[in-house]
């Protein structure tokens, strides 16, 4: 079942606010509180809604450094690169991209000896054969 103009509306508010109550996102969308409750639960019954996350404040946030680090995998280590770069805490993302690189991971550690020791274990990983990282100075906007 497609989503409707409905279920993008509050999928947007989610993403604004995970916590948002039934009853507040149930007036912000002129809804009933039981159809905002009945909505959720479907779009994660659908597998639209896979689970909700933890988004810091953002001084705590500034104090983090970050770095999007683009990975080229030799053939066939695909899988066994993706489940050790998911073992790694300092990880946030990992994408799977067309052209000249395979992978492209945001990492995010305190400081900057950390996020550098992050990008060595990186490039240590059994299959990676290439790494190229660039630091994150400022997020203009995130949603």
């Amino acid at each position: 079942m497609p989503l409707d103009a409905t279920d993008r509306a509050l999928i947007a508010l989610l993403r604004e606010n995970a916590r948002i109550g039934h009853a507040e996102a149930a007036r912000r969308l002129a809804l009933s509180r039981t159809t905002v409750q009945a909505r959720v639960e479907s779009l994660e019954r659908r597998g639209i809604i896979v689970g909700y996350t933890v988004r810091l404040a953002e001084e705590v946030s500034r104090r983090m450094v970050r770095a999007h680090v683009t990975i080229v995998v030799a053939p066939k280590a695909s899988a066994s690169v993706v489940a050790a770069l998911q073992r790694m805490q300092e990880l946030r993302a990992l994408h799977s991209v067309a052209g000249v690189f395979d992978l492209l991971a945001v990492v995010e550690a305190e400081d900057v000896p950390s996020l550098d020791t992050a990008i060595d274990r990186i490039g240590a990983i059994e299959g990676v054969e290439r790494t190229q990282s660039s630091i994150i100075l400022s997020t203009k906007f995130e949603r």
